[in-house]
């Protein structure tokens, strides 16, 4: 009798002690979490991965009980989403999966796409009409901007590269697995726990800033490639932009691109064509090329400019992850954009270097403008169509991010619903799309010149998105990772994209006082 009391006081002594160094142990990791040390064992990292997974899966069991409701019942308001789980996904971060929102399936999935399909729609990014501009630069930089044209190249393929590199995470067997699906997530993800939503404000505030920019750009090129194309019509350059702006306001009752989309593999096709046609008029002058103008020099005022303007013409960060997301082999990721930029490296820097040498000192902003009448004639009515079935897809992808941000954001969304019970969008935010195409027309009218534009933009956003962020988020979220000579590469990008993001802001905004103060057309 006296031994099994014994035996019971002796297990109620141990479950004490064990009890009071278990609360001891939480409260001495929860102070090193708190100073940002990692003070759980193995065992309590396992105890919470397993809950994070019952969370997970528990959030996924009530996703699914809404679509079966959805589907019995008829559907909810709006899209039936639950208030706090309409933004989760397994890192805390992000929207859900677009199969959720439509109403489909988890097991449903899009189609995907070859490396060779990932790669063209690189290439249209990259290879699009303002390579139209790179002559100028090059009129400006002489052999630094060819130069610059390569380092560019170089620069944005591995900012592409590392950028996805973002969107993955080790698993706890050393797998990579992804986590994220968008820029977006890569910025909110960089700035928490604090500031969780910023870093995607950020960057959708760059996104809006670009695309309303190119919407800008392809209405001045459109007004400039007319009126350089009939020169003896009683026309201005602005009234050709009124009109060009007249057969764009269609756009605003856009729902989808479906329609558009059958015209772009045409439009890239005229572009090389009429690229082909420039490049063979150059050819066919190749005796008169101006060699010695090519001089080792920059134009100190210009150049920064010129900067811009290469940057631009690289732009293609914003659509990479849903990109290589919609790739049937992600891993070929890295070599698809590799062979897409040495292409477009070695088009642009022939294109712009033949076309420069044939004109020299008297290279105009828009190439095509150097051109004979005859010749120029034709070519631009090309260009001029191109640029306006290419407007609607900048223009739709702004007005999405700025439905999405301002007036689709559940509870959070800063202005009413845009769109009606039945999907409809309602008369005012129709007006609102016109509103945009109107900006755009304006900003065309009394800014009319192409390379200024073009070189404020990628000075502005092109370098934001193209070197700052992704070398910014990548010392973040992949520092323990990183070897130095990363470390190295992204700091010194950073550096040097800052240097020439505020160096070609600040001359192209003085450029554009100039030419505004003394009314210069080119």
């Amino acid at each position: 009798m006296a031994h099994l009391i014994r035996h019971k006081l002796t297990n109620k002594l141990t479950n004490a002690a064990h009890t009071v160094s278990n609360k001891s142990q939480a409260k001495v990791s929860g102070v090193f979490a708190r100073l940002g040390f990692q003070a759980a064992t193995d065992e309590e990292g396992l105890g919470f991965a397993e809950c994070d997974d019952l969370d997970y899966d528990y959030r996924q069991g009530m996703q699914m009980d809404v679509l079966q409701g959805e589907e019995e019942g008829g559907g909810m308001d709006g899209e039936g989403e639950l208030e706090g789980d309409s933004h989760y996904q397994r890192d805390g971060t992000g929207p859900r999966s677009s199969a959720l929102k439509s109403g489909g399936s988890l097991d449903e999935e899009k189609p995907k796409i070859t490396s060779w399909e990932a790669g063209w729609n690189v290439t249209n990014a990259i290879q699009g009409m303002f390579v139209l501009g790179l002559p100028y630069a090059i009129l400006h930089g002489g052999y630094l901007g060819l130069f610059l044209i390569i380092f560019a190249a170089v620069v944005c393929c591995y900012t592409g590269k590392i950028l996805i590199a973002c969107l993955y995470e080790d698993n706890e067997d050393g797998l990579k697995v992804r986590v994220r699906d968008s820029y977006v997530d890569i910025a909110n993800a960089c700035c928490a726990p604090r500031f969780p939503a910023l870093g995607g404000h950020v960057v959708n505030v760059a996104q809006i800033i670009e695309l309303i920019m190119t919407c800008i750009l392809y209405v001045v090129v459109s007004g400039n490639l007319m009126y350089n194309s009939f020169p003896s019509f009683p026309v201005s350059q602005k009234a050709w932009s009124v009109v060009a702006t007249a057969a764009l306001l269609p756009c605003a009752f856009l729902k989808n691109l479906k329609a558009v989309s059958k015209f772009s593999f045409l439009c890239t096709v005229a572009h090389f064509i009429i690229n082909i046609l420039v490049i063979a008029y150059c050819l066919s002058r190749a005796r008169e090329w101006a060699w010695e103008k090519v001089k080792f020099y920059i134009d100190v005022k210009k150049f920064p400019i010129s900067i811009g303007i290469i940057v631009f013409s690289y732009t293609s960060q914003i659509f990479l992850p849903s990109l290589e997301g919609n790739m049937q082999k992600p891993s070929e990721f890295h070599c698809m954009m590799d062979w897409t930029h040495i292409t477009a490296c070695v088009l642009k820097g022939l294109f712009a270097l033949v076309a420069y040498l044939t004109w020299a000192d008297a290279t105009k902003e828009v190439i095509t403008d150097n051109l004979p009448s005859t010749i120029r004639a034709v070519v631009n009515l090309f260009l001029v169509a191109k640029a306006l079935l290419s407007y609607p897809l900048p223009f739709f992808a702004a007005v999405e991010v700025l439905e999405k941000s301002l007036f689709q954001d559940g509870g959070r969304a800063i202005f009413p619903d845009c769109y009606g019970p039945t999907g409809q969008l309602k008369t005012w935010g129709l007006g609102l799309r016109v509103a945009l195409v109107v900006f755009t027309l304006l900003m065309a009218v009394f800014v009319p010149h192409f390379a200024l534009l073009m070189g404020l933009t990628g000075s502005l956003t092109g370098a934001g998105l193209c070197f700052l962020l992704p070398s910014l988020f990548h010392l973040k979220l992949q520092w323990r990772s990183l070897l130095w000579h990363h470390v190295f590469f992204d700091v010194s990008i950073f550096v040097i994209g800052g240097i020439c993001a505020i160096s070609g802001f600040i001359h192209s905004i003085e450029g554009l006082i100039e030419a505004y103060t003394y009314n210069i057309q080119d």
